[in-house]
């Protein structure tokens, strides 16, 4: 790992991302994300990165599917990238804040006219009764918005992992891996930029 990125951990993450980027056959921003409802039962799914800033790492989903509904009865998440072929993994923990009402507008009319109206059509994460069904609505809301534009459903959004932890995994021989553990300073909802310690762990 570069000891000069050893205090950015979003420096360290976006060379990774672009390696991954060169190298991954599919979806190099894929991540697991792990989230838990009131009662801390934890459920863990596969989901697409969407954008990263300074504050966070960003992906987009609808608030009434069962990931949606945890994000906003528990606050917190966790995400896991793994790049087999580059034999790395980054474990992201940390609080969870929607995107703007803005930011959700313009990552919405940005994706194929196709999966504008899927986002109106699919009921996530309730039950089908058949394929035929989810057909029948997309028809339906293909029609209802015509040749017009596709307005985002108010149920449909993005969340933003504000991270307090991130740890980056290197596979190294004889199982002796290297890992450095960056922790934020301070609340990660702060607006001033984020300060960071870092320490190595024993794999």
């Amino acid at each position: 790992m570069s000891e000069s990125n050893d205090r950015d951990p979003y420096a360290l993450f976006q060379d990774w991302m672009d390696e991954a980027t060169r190298s991954e056959i599919n979806d190099p921003n894929a991540m697991a994300l792990a989230t838990a409802d009131a009662q801390g039962a934890p459920s863990v799914r596969m989901v697409l990165l969407k954008g990263i800033d300074p504050r966070g790492f960003v992906f987009y989903t609808n608030t009434e599917s069962r990931k949606g509904e945890q994000l906003l009865a528990n606050a917190n998440a966790a995400l896991c990238f793994h790049w087999k072929t580059l034999k790395r993994q980054i474990r992201v923990e940390g609080a969870v804040e929607p995107v703007s009402d803005a930011e959700a507008d313009a990552y919405f009319e940005s994706r194929p006219r196709e999966s504008r109206i899927g986002a109106w059509a699919s009921q996530q994460s309730r039950p089908l009764e058949g394929r035929w069904e989810l057909e029948k609505r997309v028809a339906q809301f293909a029609a209802k918005f015509g040749l017009g534009a596709v307005p985002r459903p108010q149920h449909w959004t993005g969340f933003r992992i504000l991270p307090r932890r991130i740890e980056f995994w290197q596979d190294r021989p004889f199982r002796l891996h290297e890992r450095i553990l960056y922790l934020r300073e301070g609340d990660p909802a702060a607006q001033e930029p984020a300060r960071w310690t870092t320490e190595r762990l024993f794999p």
